[in-house]
């Protein structure tokens, strides 16, 4: 019977220990998934390369001296469920970061983003020079011509000029240049197919290209948000009637790399498929990356009698009914009043 006690108590000390161990493990684990790394500096970037298994990585983080617990962030990320469910990329490990955050960023896959802007009025080569300038992303497209590019984003034949939406796009390290192209013609097409099923009716436009393209020359013709439907008033006014729209940046486009600065009255009177004081109708294509104001301006056009317009010199523009009015406001704002 003392041996049979003896067994029993000895079995229970074991127990308390056991339990101690077991409790004391709990805690550290504990404190473990909410002390923050030690992460060099305020801002430590971990590259995740495609296939890393959860291991490898965790022998990483121990090597860059992040990580003094490797066991505990094994429990940690076992526990979860989650361990292959790594996401490969760059992650930003920052001053205060806590395993468990670490943990979730790894699994959501909430990787460094870069960006590229794509500015409104830039034409098709201007926006694919900005975007082969952008940090980090993969594969060129200075070396495919036009219609190798729209034919490598699924769209052969189609013209690409103002196909792209003027817009920031963010992305990870190792994104491909031509799906970013590919991202900005897919938003284009949103927004114009948005613009276009809500817009005025009666208007001289018959497709959503050509609003893209009227849109294309509001854009160009001013930087102020307010006077965009008045331009654009202007411009489907002169559709209306059959009158040639006149607009400079048209010519511009049509010029190239011919236009050095300067607009001649021999630029005015040469014949390009571009040179709306030749031509009826809206030019061919888009001649820029209109923004989502020009679209809808294009599409709500502003009432009036309207029908020409002159710089001021201040960014703004003067407004005239008859060519009469126009003259004088060309004699005031562009010939200093002779």
């Amino acid at each position: 019977m003392r041996i049979f006690k003896a067994i029993l108590g000895a079995l229970f000390a074991l127990f308390l220990i056991g339990a101690a161990v077991t409790g004391s493990l709990w805690v550290h684990y504990q404190t473990f998934v909410q002390t923050p790394l030690s992460v060099p500096g305020e801002r430590l970037v971990l590259d995740v390369p495609r296939g890393t298994g959860f291991r490898t990585l965790v022998q990483q983080l121990v090597a860059d001296g992040v990580l003094a617990d490797p066991y505990s962030f094994l429990v940690l990320a076992y526990r979860s469920g989650k361990a292959n469910q790594l996401k490969s990329g760059e992650y930003a490990l920052t001053t205060g970061m806590t395993p468990l955050q670490l943990l979730d960023d790894l699994i959501s896959g909430k990787t460094i983003q870069y960006s590229v802007t794509l500015v409104e009025g830039l034409n098709f080569r201007q926006a694919l020079a900005a975007i082969a300038a952008a940090p980090v992303l993969e594969g060129s497209l200075t070396d495919l011509s036009d219609e190798e590019l729209m034919a490598r984003i699924g769209h052969p034949g189609e013209h690409p000029e103002g196909q792209l939406f003027p817009d920031t796009y963010a992305y990870p390290r190792g994104t491909q240049a031509l799906d970013l192209v590919k991202r900005a013609y897919a938003r284009m097409q949103t927004i114009l197919g948005e613009e276009w099923a809500q817009r005025e009716e009666g208007l001289p436009l018959t497709t959503p290209y050509e609003a893209l393209i009227l849109a294309s020359i509001v854009e160009k013709e001013t930087g102020l948000a307010a006077e965009r439907p008045e331009i654009a008033g202007v411009f489907v006014r002169r559709l209306r009637k059959g009158m040639k729209l006149q607009t400079d940046p048209t010519v511009i486009y049509g010029m190239g790399a011919a236009f050095d600065g300067n607009i001649r009255r021999s630029d005015l009177t040469t014949d390009t498929p571009y040179n709306t004081y030749v031509r009826t109708g809206l030019p061919p294509t888009p001649i820029a990356l209109p923004g989502r104001d020009a679209i809808h301006a294009a599409l709500h056009p502003a009432a009036g009698d309207s029908l020409y317009f002159v710089a001021k010199g201040d960014g703004g523009h003067a407004f005239s009914a008859t060519l009469e009015e126009h003259n004088r406001a060309v004699r005031r704002y562009q010939l200093g009043g002779q």
